[in-house]
């Protein structure tokens, strides 16, 4: 079926007016004459069916519908000028890879890793994108994501790559020097931090460590201070905020330090894990496959020495 577009000489010439609001000045950037970049226009306001510019006092501005076309105009454009430079400057089978990683793993656990990829395949760039939500591989540029929760994404495959082990911890001055707590109830008389991508951790996290008769809110448990990142909710930990209910391989740089202790000595593992996700029509790419089989041996080697230590 053939797309109704207009031609890119058009959507160029349209682009251009925009951003210089002149059609002179267009024309200069595209070694056009002005009556050209001028006929352009005219016609695609014809293809569509309404003006893009008006003249208000000698000045061109664009109208309503010119404002809401040039922002997707634009982005077309530079989504395929992205495309053309990174298959220009990668003649092989190397190229972007896109990783939408979650914050705190994609910095603490994933970043550090990164310099050994590089070194093993420097034909390909990486471009790390935050996404800390599931999302649509068709509408967000991405080849892969790290996922944390159950083994589904639709659409796409899983991978898993680790579990975790969740404690409870917290600034040492916190509990003047009472930590870890002998009793697990003894968490209700402190403000508990919560985030706000995992709202049932500390729910989970006791139900694991087997408090019995537990409703769900005792002693404001679910009505503390809520960060979107756990990276806020580490620091909200160190400087002495509250408690948190963190992964233990993501604090354990501040729990080396002592920047932060351990609460309860209570580590559950989580009922999730952390995964490897990609559209299944990438799954053979060479950048995809590459990432991927590195990736897993990876994850395999942190497993073999967390299990070893």
């Amino acid at each position: 079926m053939r797309r109704t577009l207009p031609s890119l000489m058009a959507l160029q010439c349209f682009e251009a007016a925009v951003r210089h609001l002149s059609f002179t000045r267009a024309a200069e950037e595209l070694n056009l004459t002005q009556s050209a970049v001028s006929r352009q226009i005219r016609a695609l306001e014809d293809f569509i069916g309404r003006p893009l510019f008006e003249r208000v006092k000698q000045r061109l501005v664009l109208t309503v519908a010119g404002e809401a076309y040039a922002a997707a105009v634009q982005d077309v454009l530079d989504r395929a000028e992205a495309a053309t430079l990174q298959l220009m400057a990668h003649s092989g089978e190397g190229g972007v890879l896109t990783i939408a990683i979650l914050p705190t793993f994609g910095s603490r656990w994933l970043v550090p890793r990164l310099g050994d990829f590089t070194a093993h395949y420097p034909d390909i760039q990486l471009n790390l994108v935050t996404q800390v939500r599931p999302f649509d591989f068709d509408k967000v540029e991405a080849d892969v994501a790290i996922h944390f929760g159950p083994a589904l994404w639709p659409g796409a495959i899983c991978h898993r790559l680790m579990g975790e082990d969740i404690v409870p911890v917290c600034a040492p001055a916190l509990l003047g020097g009472k930590a870890p707590l002998s009793d697990v109830r003894e968490l209700f008389g402190y403000t508990l931090l919560q985030h706000t991508t995992r709202p049932q951790a500390w729910n989970d996290w006791l139900h694991a460590a087997g408090v019995e008769g537990f409703t769900g809110n005792e002693g404001g448990l679910l009505t503390g201070p809520r960060f979107e990142h756990f990276f806020m909710v580490i620091q909200a930990a160190v400087a002495g905020l509250g408690i948190a209910v963190l992964p233990q391989f993501l604090v354990a740089e501040e729990l080396q330090s002592g920047r932060l202790v351990v609460a309860v000595d209570r580590p559950v593992q989580s009922q999730h894990a952390y995964y490897l996700v990609h559209p299944a029509t990438k799954a053979d790419l060479y950048k995809v496959r590459v990432f991927r089989e590195w990736l897993l041996e990876q994850a395999a080697r942190e497993g073999a020495m967390q299990a070893a230590g």
